[in-house]
């Protein structure tokens, strides 16, 4: 299974006074479990502005878009700093992923994302993401980390979502106001307006998301059919015990499965007028599931990007697949035909041996077009 856990700023640096050590010495025990058991971890991590802040006590607040910055880039080193040191501890290794929407936005660096993530995941490594707040302005940042992480798992195909913060969950009613205020165990449908309401914007004052941003990303990542789990961070082995029923968090049930929501994600893209006709051999190797490798491929039309939705006909020009391609028209040109190996004869930087993944491809048979 493939997770992605996120920890706000408030849970990681005990309320902006540094970064809770014990804590993190926890949660990476945590995750290395986890990683023992099989299954894939993306962490995304909040805290740089506030490691920042620790480090120039003096300095006046971050209130404006550019001190922001300066102190996001003082404190994102030492953040990876302390993660690498609390992961290697257990024999861990953590890597660096610094984005933005931007990067989420285009197709052919979601792409080049997608694929960096799947070859630090192969390498049993866990990437330590966070948005590129040094570069970041109002048009091209996610908000706050929580939908960060609800884009990244959809980037990665995530099964699971933890958003860990210093609440047990969703609840009806601001705890902090209301102490009849009860936890809501379960979303297994729509959400209901009531809750969506009793969500506060409010945060802890250290970072930028409160339950409201929460809940927002959940609802985004359960349509990319993942489940989200909302719980308190500093509970003990948090991560271990999430399908333990007498323990406190918030569950969102997934909408759809896995296979409809990245249908949905490639047929609603942008459609390119790229063609690519391929062989019979190619014809039956996309029916039983695999990808499309150049040397299939027969004939390329059109012009269109890396990362763009194409579609791939049969030797009798009927449309069998959508796909998006991994490379642009003027590339794919020069290497349709060729097998793998020699790929890098006629590119001196490929792309990748397939000229669409099975995982960005759509039977049409499978599409409803």
């Amino acid at each position: 299974m493939r997770i992605v856990v996120k920890i706000g700023s408030s849970t990681l640096t005990r309320g902006g006074r540094g970064p809770n050590r014990p804590l993190l010495v926890q949660l990476a025990a945590q995750l290395a479990r986890l990683r023992e058991d099989g299954h894939q971890l993306v962490l995304v991590s909040s805290g740089a502005v506030a490691c920042g802040r620790q480090t120039l006590p003096e300095a006046p607040a971050p209130t404006t878009l550019r001190t922001r910055q300066a102190m996001a880039a003082i404190g994102q080193p030492l953040l990876m700093a302390v993660w690498a040191e609390m992961l290697g501890i257990y024999g861990v290794t953590a890597a660096q992923v610094l984005l933005t929407a931007t990067d989420l936005n285009s197709r052919s660096r979601w792409l080049l994302a997608r694929n960096t993530f799947d070859a630090l995941l192969a390498l049993g490594v866990i990437p330590i993401v966070n948005e590129n707040d040094t570069v970041a302005v109002d048009e091209i940042k996610f908000g706050d980390n929580d939908m960060l992480s609800a884009r990244v798992a959809g980037l990665v195909g995530a099964a699971r979502l933890v958003l860990l913060t210093d609440q047990d969950g969703l609840y009806d009613d601001d705890p902090r106001r209301n102490p009849e205020a009860r936890l809501v165990p379960a979303i297994d449908g729509r959400l209901p307006a009531a809750l969506a309401g009793a969500a506060t914007s409010g945060g802890s004052g250290v970072g930028t998301g409160g339950m409201a941003s929460k809940v927002q990303a959940a609802e985004l990542a359960r349509r990319s059919a993942a489940e989200v789990y909302i719980a308190r961070g500093d509970r003990a082995d948090v991560l271990l015990t999430l399908d333990d029923p007498a323990q406190p968090k918030t569950r969102f049930a997934p909408i759809g499965t896995p296979l409809e929501a990245r249908k949905r994600y490639i047929l609603a893209g942008r459609r390119a007028d790229g063609r690519l006709t391929v062989d019979a051999g190619a014809v039956k190797a996309l029916s039983g599931g695999s990808s499309l490798l150049p040397v299939g491929i027969r004939t390329v039309e059109g012009e269109f990007e890396a990362g763009d939705t194409v579609a791939v006909l049969d030797p009798e020009d009927h449309v069998i697949a959508y796909g998006l391609v991994a490379y642009p028209a003027v590339e794919l040109k020069q290497i349709a035909g060729l097998r793998s190996a020699a790929i890098a004869e006629k590119l001196p930087q490929p792309r990748g041996d397939e000229a669409i993944h099975r995982d960005d491809l759509v039977l049409a048979s499978a599409s409803g077009n």
